[in-house]
């Protein structure tokens, strides 16, 4: 049997006679007359096939029914008067659902800062935070799995056909044992680092970077020395502190004081360009909630 269709009209009707008890106080309190009220609640209680009011000449008492349903009903009534705000502020951005997808090293430095003050500042978003590698993001985005994302790359190499917006760069510096030759240095000529072997995540993570990185190597007329690969940086550190290597990472990691690991800026050549990343945050061109306009306007004012 199918539920019957009941129109809010006859819920405040209900409600107003439940709390007057008394069909001319309701009928005044609804700017109606008397008749046509006590038609509307015998209809309501044809429609549920439910006594909702036991009536006399001189009471009107509600039902043990009638008693159970009005906290419902007040219920129902309050969260339909509230659907055009929500609505409003859904259309705002202010409600709503947001998926971001980011990498391991935003969360050293920015990511906390941003989801503290953004939660602060949106309580009615949803805020869904996916850590996962650039190429995942990528494909996430494509599949519409997540609405944006902060990835690493090199500077000035965002995905294409993204929307993006550069959010920090940084340089990069070499992480070694603590208990490696160099980490007595407190900096290191280019020179140094050449010929050790190197922890480094593959190619297909970070394509820009892990080719800057390499470049680097071969302006020098060396090839690097890959002792391992590694995806999350929190695994590439934890292996330099093994001795497997050594590895390039950005600066922001220094903040991941993992035992053992020492962190070194490295100077290159006279008139060399040194390796750095940018963080970005990228998202789809089309199709965007305004849950996602409220946080990249949040992320271009600097995450206030």
């Amino acid at each position: 049997m199918s539920s019957p269709h009941i129109e809010l009209r006859l819920w405040r009707q209900f409600v107003a006679v439940a709390e007057e008890l008394h069909f001319g106080r309701a009928a005044v309190r609804l700017h109606m007359t008397q008749p046509p009220l006590t038609q509307a609640i015998a209809a309501l209680e044809g429609l549920l096939r439910v006594r909702l009011f036991d009536r006399t000449k001189r009471s009107v008492v509600l039902t043990a029914a009638g008693a159970a349903l009005l906290p419902e009903v007040r219920d129902l009534l309050a969260r339909a008067q509230a659907l055009p705000a929500h609505a409003q502020a859904a259309a705002a951005g202010e409600v709503g659902r947001l998926r971001l997808g980011f990498v391991s090293t935003v969360g050293f430095a920015l990511l906390p800062q941003w989801v503290r003050a953004f939660r602060e500042a949106y309580a009615g978003v949803q805020l869904e935070l996916i850590e996962a590698t650039g190429d995942v993001q990528l494909q996430a985005l494509v599949r519409g799995e997540i609405d944006a994302g902060l990835l690493l790359h090199s500077p000035g190499f965002a995905p294409e056909p993204l929307q993006h917006l550069t959010v920090a760069r940084e340089p990069l510096v070499l992480a070694l044992a603590d208990s490696h030759p160099l980490a007595a240095k407190a900096s290191l000529a280019l020179g140094d680092v050449l010929g050790e072997p190197l922890v480094i995540f593959p190619r297909r993570i970070l394509p820009s970077l892990h080719d800057a990185v390499f470049g680097l190597y071969h302006a020098a007329g060396r090839s690097p020395q890959v002792a391992q690969e590694a995806i999350q940086m929190q695994t590439i550190v934890n292996l330099v502190s093994a001795g497997l290597g050594v590895a390039w990472v950005p600066e922001s990691v220094r903040q991941f004081q993992r035992p053992g690991v020492v962190y070194r800026s490295v100077a290159g050549r006279r008139g060399q360009a040194m390796p750095a990343c940018e963080t970005s945050l990228v998202w789809q061109t089309a199709g965007n909630s305004p849950s996602l306009g409220r946080f990249v306007a949040f992320v271009q004012a600097g995450g206030r």
